[in-house]
């Protein structure tokens, strides 16, 4: 979790390539040692997040471009992988405008929207999928007020959405995840807009757990459920969200609460405090019940990380960090390629060989 969001982990994975070869391989002389090496590596980031389908996309467009050059140089391959690495992320961010912008005609003035987890800046190399049809709404002058669900169990809404809204200048609000029903009856909601980790040729969408009850609310009280995601989430290869793995989660997500904060040592006590129980490194604190917390020198100061128990010792836990929801529920899909509709077999279809932006894809 160093990095989520699945536009983010995509440009992860291509920069995690580029710097095992701009550092690591550089030891490496032999071309055929240098490409089964890559390959173990490409093996290594594909597997450490199962559902994102954006992480496979970034290893294979770098190894794509390895294999297109392949008897080069190594010096000039190792070059050329940088470049690439560093061209995912600017088109990255170029991709997230121009389906904010393709999104943002799908509202109109005055929308009060819903958004579940974090799909902004933070989630991409910049701007966001979800966020980013927002942040290019508000530029128009559409966005009224945005719901932020606080996205149990690890409050990416409460920590990351709300604050990216706050430093836009947008009016928001953060909920329960168990108050979006009631909103959504009281005529507080307009759309639901959520990013993607995965989508399936049938359009079935694999997002943060919490989606899929959202998508049946807005169905059921006859509100908009958009899903806004890149063409690199598309994984056409699959023909439902039922070949879509799961990535199962820490039960300590569930079974407690996490903190960090920082403490500055401004009196020589504390600072003496902290320096002798870091001295040897970071210090955990012994405490009854599992309750943890430990303590880390940064710099001039000293980071605090705690977990603090919620359930009972030794309790069962599920926690699935994804959830899938099926395409009946989703009123359109955006990329930066143009805006899917019904039939989804169809329109991903069109859209993923796509070259250019189409405006929107309508196949009822």
């Amino acid at each position: 979790m160093a990095v989520r969001g699945a536009p983010a982990l995509g440009v992860a994975a291509a920069f995690a390539i580029a710097s095992w070869a701009d550092g690591e391989s550089r030891a490496i002389e032999d071309p055929g040692e240098f490409m089964a090496k890559l390959e173990d590596v490409c093996d290594a980031i594909r597997e450490t997040r199962p559902t994102a389908v954006n992480i496979a996309w970034g290893v294979e467009r770098m190894r794509l471009l390895i294999y297109r050059n392949e008897g080069r140089p190594l010096d000039e391959i190792r070059d050329l992988i940088v470049e690439e690495a560093q061209a995912i992320a600017a088109e990255d961010e170029e991709r997230n405008r121009v389906l904010g912008g393709l999104g943002a005609e799908l509202l109109e003035e005055g929308t009060k929207v819903l958004t579940h987890c974090n799909a902004g800046s933070l989630a991409t190399a910049y701007y966001g999928t979800a966020l980013g049809v927002v942040f290019a709404a508000h530029e128009q002058g559409k966005i009224d007020h945005v719901w932020v669900d606080e996205t149990r169990p690890m409050l990416q809404g409460s920590r990351l959405t709300t604050w990216e809204l706050m430093m836009a200048g947008i009016s928001c609000a953060l909920i329960p995840d168990n108050a979006a029903g009631s909103l959504m009856l009281s005529g507080g909601v307009d759309v639901v807009i959520v990013g993607a980790d995965c989508i399936a040729a049938n359009g079935d969408v694999a997002n943060k757990i919490g989606t899929y009850q959202l998508a049946v609310l807005a169905h059921e009280h006859g509100i908009p459920f958009y899903v806004a995601a890149p063409s690199s989430t598309l994984n056409l290869t699959i023909s439902t969200g039922e070949q879509i793995p799961i990535e199962y989660r820490d039960p300590e997500e569930v079974t407690g609460v996490s903190w960090s904060g920082v403490v500055e040592a401004d009196d020589s006590k504390t600072a003496e405090l902290f320096a002798a129980l870091t001295e040897d490194g970071p210090f955990e604190f012994d405490i009854p019940r599992g309750h943890k917390l430990i303590a880390t020198k940064k710099d001039d100061s000293y980071q605090l990380d705690g977990w603090v128990r919620i359930a009972p010792e030794g309790v069962p836990v599920a926690n699935p960090a994804f959830d899938i929801t099926p395409a009946k529920y989703i009123t359109a899909i955006i990329t930066e390629r143009g805006v899917a509709r019904p039939d989804y077999e169809m329109s991903l279809g069109v859209l993923s060989m796509a070259s250019g932006a189409l405006h929107e894809l309508n196949l009822d």
